[in-house]
């Protein structure tokens, strides 16, 4: 890490940030803490089984709750891109995608992570 690597924001690309669908909550709390140096902050029976995972304050929850992982995942806003993205690759996570995206007229550092759950990530910086 070359400086103070954070996750500042998440936002999902469905419904909800803290109920993205997975099939395993077990799996997906270790490979996340594991990958994405997060850590399990919260476990919940109901509405439908659901782990809270934390980093940096931002929180990210996975659900068994029937979605489709492959058409869901979050936008994830973070300080020191450069530093984000090598830290995932030295937890030998594929990074996809590095390059810089335009939107409202700001200039975003992005990449992509699409996790073994299925579920898509867009790791983004402004410039």
């Amino acid at each position: 890490m070359t400086k103070n690597t954070q996750f500042k924001q998440a936002h999902p690309y469905q419904d909800d940030v803290l109920a993205l669908p997975v099939t395993d909550l077990d799996a997906a709390s270790q490979w996340y803490c594991d990958h994405f140096g997060m850590t399990e902050v919260e476990r919940l029976d109901k509405p439908n089984p659901t782990v809270i995972l934390e980093r940096d304050g931002t929180r990210i929850g996975f659900s068994i709750n029937g979605g489709d992982a492959t058409q869901d995942g979050a936008a994830i806003l973070v300080d020191d891109i450069e530093g984000i993205k090598e830290e995932l690759e030295s937890n030998e996570v594929k990074i996809g995608n590095w390059r810089i995206d335009e939107r409202d007229g700001q200039e975003f550092q992005v990449f992509f992570v699409v996790a073994p759950d299925g579920l898509c990530y867009y790791f983004h910086e402004p410039v």
